[in-house]
């Protein structure tokens, strides 16, 4: 048997190995709340590259208050491809130091929410987000407002619970659609239909035949604007806000006056064939307008024209004297205003959506039987009136738990169909029925705005130890806010394209034939 130290080789002594390095230290558990998400490495400067010194940061649970015009964006929530607000506010809090390289495109990291998503074009002036984010050094708001453009203003933050989340904390949402007064004249750019019909009447119908034949493509006339409106400078502000004027009724009943600087759209040449209209006895006149509007109108339906083109012939339009061959003219309104009994009869109509109901008919891709058609409305009126620019606009206001997509558009789209004469008003509680399909019209996007996001439960649970979340500390520059950027951008849009006006032709029983929709129990009646 061989000896068994032959077969072992010799180790070296330990003096002669090279030295080694200490096994890594391993990371203890923290015993306290902050999580590994709380902690991370923030730019130590505001807009710091990769290459500047990063310092450690301790992220803290925050709500953001701000507003914005809803213009050039489409929608509040983030969609990839599209320019929204949301895109816009995530690179801004990342440029800022609030949010690390690693979390940034990657919201649920830092627990982002938002208390309402708004549509394409739809403004807001008391907008929340929440999320986990660095918060230091002080300054983050102004840091904040220097990454994002003009029309978007963070007004501040608030510290906020561990479990809060904007979006189901918040228990009321408050819109506001500003309309324009003479939506509600049934006399004021009636449906196509009515236009041409009075053709060699003399009515004043006539002067709307411009833009009721623009306003024959519903889809044409929504969304497809070609230019952006430019937003008013730091300049402009105090001219702005000198020609807004906030009322609880209409003072202006004369008949005289004209309740909007589009009351009667149309250009020269829409003018003189009036004009023309008025004054022939015979039919041929007329006969000729019609066939030259006709050819003109497959033309349009053949090409593509843009509306920026329209909205240089619309900027001709003034509401005061005209001038017709060679003489001055004073194009006389309607004498319709806002006063009691339209108040009340539109407020009367406005309740029928109070209450618990089913919103199928109002909102797209949701069936009656999804759970999620139920809606709760709090209330809903229209009671004052703001003059901006020159335009009458009604603030109609309605405050709801929660709203589906095209939800409030579509209830205004109604409403105002109703005032109008085109639908009866029984239509509203029909339209509320889970059993009844109707198509029901919508309302443009660029009145609507959020007003507030309201967290009473929040505030009455924690109101002794965190600070009240609301508009209260912000209500001045908000407003300066809204009337700068919001309600201007809502008056230069109907001044130039004359969107309300052209939606107004569009409420039709042609593009809309459930407007004559009757019920079970009208039906039986006739």
């Amino acid at each position: 048997m061989e000896n068994a130290e032959t077969n072992t080789e010799k180790l070296p002594s330990p003096s002669l190995l090279p030295p080694r390095e200490p096994d890594p230290k391993r990371l203890k558990m923290s015993a306290t709340t902050t999580s590994d998400d709380e902690r991370d490495l923030i730019p130590a400067v505001a807009g710091a590259d990769s290459t500047t010194k990063r310092q450690l940061c301790k992220r803290r649970k925050i709500a953001i208050f701000f507003a914005y015009c809803g213009v050039g964006y489409q929608g509040m929530q983030k969609n990839p491809g599209a320019k929204t607000i949301e895109g816009d506010l995530e690179e801004a809090l990342f440029h800022s130091g609030a949010v690390s390289e690693r979390d940034r495109g990657n919201p649920r990291r830092y627990d982002w929410a938002r208390s309402a998503r708004t549509d394409k074009g739809v403004s807001a002036v008391g907008q929340v987000v929440s999320g986990r984010f660095c918060i230091d050094p002080p300054g983050l708001v102004e840091r904040l407002n220097s990454n994002l453009p003009t029309q978007i203003r963070i007004f501040g933050y608030k510290r906020v619970t561990a479990s809060f989340n904007a979006k189901k904390f918040c228990d009321q949402r408050r819109y506001v659609y500003l309309l324009p007064v003479f939506a509600l004249d049934s006399s004021s750019h009636r449906d196509r239909e009515s236009v041409m019909a009075s053709l060699g009447s003399g009515n004043e119908l006539v002067k709307c035949l411009e833009c009721s034949e623009r306003g024959r493509k519903v889809i044409g006339v929504m969304g497809k604007r070609t230019y952006q409106l430019g937003l008013p400078s730091n300049d402009e502000n105090a001219s702005l806000n000198s020609q807004v004027k906030v009322g609880t009724v209409v003072s202006t009943c004369n008949g005289d006056r004209h309740n909007t600087n589009l009351e009667s759209v149309e250009t020269n040449k829409t003018i003189s064939e009036s004009v023309m209209v008025e004054n022939a006895n015979s039919e041929s006149v007329s006969e000729t307008l019609v066939e030259s509007r006709t050819s003109e109108t497959v033309q349009n339906e053949n090409t593509d024209l843009s509306l920026d083109l329209d909205s240089k012939n619309d900027s001709k339009v003034m509401a005061g004297e005209r001038s017709v061959n060679g003489e001055e003219k004073l194009l006389k309104g309607s004498g319709f205003c806002y006063g009691e009994e339209e108040k009340k009869r539109f407020n009367r109509i406005l309740k029928h959506y109070v209450g618990s109901h089913n919103f199928h008919n109002f909102t797209t891709r949701t069936k009656a039987e999804d759970p999620s058609a139920r809606r709760y409305i709090i209330s809903f009126g229209a009671d004052s009136v703001v003059n901006v620019e020159g335009i009458d606009f009604l603030e109609c206001e309605v405050v709801g738990q929660s709203f589906m997509l095209h939800q409030i558009r579509k209830m205004i789209g109604l409403a105002v169909a109703v005032v109008r004469n085109c639908a009866p008003e029984s239509l509203i509680e029909t339209a509320l029925q889970k059993d009844v399909n109707i198509n029901v019209p919508t309302a443009p996007e660029v009145g609507l705005y959020l007003d507030e996001c309201i967290f009473a439960s929040y505030n009455k649970k924690w109101k002794d130890s965190h600070e009240e979340l609301s508009m209260k500390a912000y209500e001045e520059e908000a407003e300066n806010f809204k009337m700068k950027h919001i309600f201007s951008h809502i008056a230069r849009t109907e001044q130039k394209e004359g969107v309300v006006a052209l939606w107004l032709h569009s409420l039709n029983y042609r593009n809309y034939p459930d407007l004559r929709f009757l019920g079970n129990d009208e039906a039986a009646d006739h």
